[in-house]
C-alpha cells in the first residue's frame, strides 16, 4: 500500500463530496447554468482521480517503478485542474475574474494526461 496515494485520494474524495454539495445547494442560486456546469466538471474530475489514487494506493505493489511519479502527477493535476476551475467560477460569479487561473486549468489537465499515460505505460511493459 502507498500511504501518500491513499491519504491524498481520501482527502480529494472527501473534498469532492463537500464541494459537490456546496455547488448543488449554495452556489446553485448564485451561478449561471454554464458556471455551475464548469464547477461540476471540476468536482467530477477531482472525484474520478481521487478514486484512481485509492486504486493505485491499494495496488501499489503491482505497479511499476514510476508509481510515485504517477501519484504526484495525479495530485498536481487535480490541484491545478479542479481547483483552478473552482477559482475561475467563483471569481467570475463575483465579477472578479481571475484571468491568471485560465492557463492553469489546461496545465492541470496535461498533468492528468501524463498520469494516465504513465499508468498505461505500466501495463504495456
Amino acid at each position: 500500500m502507498n500511504q501518500i496515494a491513499l491519504l491524498s485520494g481520501t482527502i480529494f474524495g472527501l473534498l469532492a463530496i463537500i464541494f459537490g454539495a456546496f455547488g448543488a445547494h449554495l452556489l446553485k442560486k448564485k451561478l449561471t447554468k454554464e458556471q455551475l456546469q464548469s464547477f461540476e466538471i471540476g468536482v467530477k474530475y477531482q472525484m474520478y482521480h481521487a478514486i484512481v489514487l485509492l486504486i493505485i494506493g491499494f495496488n501499489s505493489d503491482k505497479i511499476g517503478t514510476l508509481k510515485n511519479t504517477m501519484i504526484y502527477t495525479f495530485i498536481l493535476g487535480i490541484i491545478l485542474f479542479s481547483f483552478s476551475i473552482y477559482g475561475l467560477v467563483i471569481s467570475d460569479a463575483k465579477n472578479k475574474n481571475l484571468k491568471i487561473l485560465g492557463p492553469i486549468t489546461p496545465i492541470g489537465g496535461l498533468f492528468l494526461i501524463v498520469g494516465w499515460s504513465i499508468f498505461l505505460w505500466n501495463f504495456l511493459k
